[in-house]
């Protein structure tokens, strides 16, 4: 349910309103608007208590929230989520780049794509340090020695920096290292690790899985939301279909209804998405068309060399010509890099 106080109604008469629905075993999420307080209500609720909270001094009125996903939704957060990385804001009208190689392969090679995407104006570093591969003889990641190495190039390069963590007791070691953490595609359901993410209180990047639903990611969000992290970014990377010419079938269906049916920021990942790096730019321009708030894109110095997904990576100069070619759909739509 979600309480609307009237525009007049006093920071006493909100107050009341939430000791009132806390006393009935509910939870609440104030959020304050451009005109008037909004409560949602998170609970068993009846019918009764909706009508004991309508005749309280300063409600207008009260809307059920029909969504299973309840903070996730934007019938009980109507206002977009901005989530802060530092300096940036993800979620507003300017659109986030996020760009590296998909696995951290040593300290030269990094350091080396870090500063080419720098130049070609991504604002994030991503970059796996542990790496879960279908086979488990491929190449896994350096582990804490791929962290470090991420907080060195964040040094360098000043951007705050995306990394994977697979596993809920690796939580606190990636916080230690990573500005935002991020729940792959495989692990998306993981409800340990997604229990131990919103405990951390540390902005999220939610990967949709291969063969999940859009309302089993905004389930899977709310998971993180539901321990009062709302820092939580959505990422559109692909689905698996019939069609094998692609090594996933991106959804850009997903960006506009996700932007719908929620408040969250949503990215899209066109690298995993297709797994071809001559479709990345051509994805890329459509999910910004599409409404997405930023990219995720990988990016390789030497990508024939490549430990980890050389085939879906941009070689430095292709991604500068992404960077301009992203940066004209923006400005068609309104928005900037």
């Amino acid at each position: 349910m979600l309480v609307i106080m009237r525009s007049d109604a006093t920071p006493v008469q909100v107050n009341n309103v939430i000791a009132l629905i806390e006393q009935m075993g509910c939870q609440t999420h104030l959020s304050q608007g451009e005109n008037r307080a909004l409560i949602g209500v998170i609970g068993n609720g009846d019918a009764l208590s909706a009508d004991r909270i309508r005749q309280m001094g300063g409600v207008e009125k009260t809307v059920p929230v029909q969504k299973p996903f309840k903070r996730a939704s934007r019938e009980f957060h109507p206002e977009d989520t901005i989530v802060p990385v530092g300096d940036l804001r993800i979620g507003g009208n300017k659109i986030v780049l996020m760009a590296g190689p998909c696995a951290v392969e040593g300290r030269d090679a990094f350091l080396e794509t870090a500063q080419h995407v720098k130049t070609s104006g991504a604002h994030m570093l991503r970059g796996g340090a542990f790496k879960p591969r279908t086979s488990p003889y491929s190449f896994q990641g350096m582990g804490e020695a791929g962290l470090r190495i991420l907080a060195e190039a964040r040094r360098e390069t000043g951007l705050p920096v995306v990394t994977e963590v697979m596993d809920p007791e690796l939580v606190p070691l990636v916080t230690s290292y990573a500005d935002v953490l991020q729940i792959g595609a495989r692990n998306m359901q993981n409800f340990a690790l997604l229990h131990a993410a919103g405990r951390a209180q540390r902005p999220v990047l939610l990967k949709r899985g291969m063969m999940s639903t859009i309302e089993e990611l905004l389930m899977a969000a709310e998971y993180i939301l539901s321990h009062g992290n709302e820092r939580v970014i959505l990422c559109e990377r692909g689905i698996r279909t019939f069609e094998p010419y692609t090594r996933n079938t991106v959804d850009i269906n997903a960006v506009p209804l996700l932007k719908q049916l929620t408040h969250l920021p949503v990215i899209v990942d066109p690298s995993h998405g297709t797994g071809k790096r001559e479709l990345v730019t051509p994805i890329a321009r459509a999910s910004i068309a599409a409404g997405a708030d930023g990219l995720i894109v990988e990016v390789h110095a030497h990508p024939e060399t490549a430990l980890s997904d050389g085939a879906q990576s941009l070689p430095p100069e292709q991604f500068t010509e992404l960077v301009d070619s992203v940066g004209a759909v923006a400005a068609a739509v309104g928005r900037s890099l």
